[in-house]
C-alpha cells in the first residue's frame, strides 16, 4: 500500500491508495472548527453511492443524505454526486483522543504535531436497534493485530452455525486489526464487509474500511482516551462565518432540532450572527453537510416559526 505525504502550511495530508481515495490532516483552532471541503463527482458509468463514498473516505449514510435525489445503486452515469468531506467539530469538553459521534457515524481523532494541534477523522459503522453502540467515555485497554473472534453467546443463538472462533483472514468480521475499549467487549474495528462503514448494523461495535483501520491501529497509542457522544445537531465557525450540521436521528424520537441548534448558539454566543431563515431552512433540510447560516438576522413570529418548523420535522 502506498504512502503519499505531502505537507501544505499548517495542514498535513497522508494519501494511501485505494482507487483514488485519501485521508487528510487537518488543522483547527478556536475560530475554526469546520474541516474539510465539499467537493463534487460526476458517476463514471454505473458507479453506485456505495463505491463513490468508499473512494473519497465517506460513510453510506453522509453520501446517501447528501444527494436524497440520486438513487443510490443507479445514481446515473454522469451524475454530479456531492461528496460530504465537509464536517464540524463535535461538541466536547477538550479535543483530546478519540471523540466518535454516534449519530453522524464518524471517528474524529485529534493530537499534536509540535505546536499546531490536527486532526483526522474516519466514517465509522455502529450498533443497529436494540445493540446501541454506548455513550460516554472510556479508554483503548489493548490493540490486536490479527485479531480472531470469539463469537458472543447472543450471536451463536441467532447463527447457530458459527464457530465459537473465527481464526484471523477474509472470514473475520473484526478485519485485520481491533482496538479494545475499557467497557466490555466493544471493539474499534476493520470489517470483511465494507459496505457496513455508515450504517447501523453491528452488535455495538465499530467499524472502519479495511483501509482505514491499519492507519488507526498504527497511530492510537494504548490508553488514549476514547469519548463517544450522539449529537445530531453541531454548530462551528470558520473565521467570521457560523456553520451548521443537522443529521437524521431516528432513535432519537422526542428529539427538536431547532430547539437543539438554538441552544448550541447561545452556548457558543453565535445566536446574534445568524440568518434565522438560513437556520430554519439547515434543520429543516438535514443534509449532514456544514451549512452557513451567518448574516442578517430575519426575524419571524415566534408563533408561525415553530408551527411551519413542527410541519417540516
Amino acid at each position: 500500500m502506498r504512502l503519499l505525504k505531502i505537507v501544505l502550511s499548517a495542514s498535513v495530508f497522508f494519501a494511501i491508495s485505494f482507487t483514488s481515495a485519501f485521508a487528510e490532516v487537518y488543522s483547527y483552532g478556536k475560530n475554526n472548527t469546520v474541516i474539510g471541503v465539499i467537493k463534487t463527482h460526476k458517476v463514471n458509468g454505473n458507479e453506485s453511492l456505495i463505491e463513490i463514498a468508499r473512494n473519497y473516505g465517506v460513510g453510506y449514510n453522509e453520501i446517501v443524505d447528501a444527494n436524497p435525489k440520486l438513487d443510490p445503486f443507479l445514481p446515473g452515469s454522469n451524475s454530479t454526486v456531492n461528496i460530504p468531506s465537509m464536517w464540524i467539530l463535535p461538541d466536547v469538553a477538550s479535543y483530546d483522543g478519540i471523540v466518535i459521534n454516534i449519530t453522524e457515524m464518524r471517528l474524529y481523532y485529534f493530537f499534536r504535531q509540535k505546536k499546531t494541534v490536527l486532526v483526522r477523522t474516519f466514517p465509522i459503522g455502529i450498533g443497529d436497534e436494540g445493540n446501541d453502540t454506548p455513550v460516554g467515555n472510556f479508554k483503548i485497554i489493548e490493540k490486536i493485530a490479527n485479531p480472531a473472534w470469539h463469537v458472543p453467546e447472543s450471536i451463536k443463538k441467532e447463527r447457530p452455525e458459527l464457530p465459537n472462533v473465527v481464526p484471523p483472514g477474509p472470514n473475520n468480521p473484526l478485519g485485520t486489526h481491533a482496538l479494545r475499549l475499557s467497557l466490555g467487549s466493544y471493539l474499534i474495528h476493520g470489517t470483511n464487509r465494507p459496505w457496513a462503514v455508515g450504517r447501523r448494523v453491528t452488535h455495538g461495535c465499530i467499524r472502519l474500511y479495511p483501509e482505514d483501520i491499519p492507519k488507526l491501529f498504527q497511530i492510537v497509542p494504548k490508553g488514549m482516551k476514547v469519548t463517544i457522544v450522539r449529537q445530531p445537531v453541531k454548530v462551528g465557525v470558520k473565521g467570521d462565518s457560523v456553520y451548521i450540521e443537522v443529521h437524521r436521528d431516528d432513535t432519537e424520537k422526542d428529539i427538536n432540532y431547532f430547539n437543539e441548534a438554538v441552544e448550541l448558539l447561545k452556548k457558543k454566543g453565535l445566536l446574534k450572527k445568524i440568518n434565522t431563515e438560513k437556520l430554519y431552512h439547515a434543520v429543516r433540510e438535514k443534509s449532514g453537510m456544514p451549512v452557513e447560516i451567518s448574516g442578517f438576522k430575519i426575524e419571524l413570529p415566534q408563533k408561525i416559526f415553530a408551527e411551519n418548523f413542527l410541519r417540516e420535522r
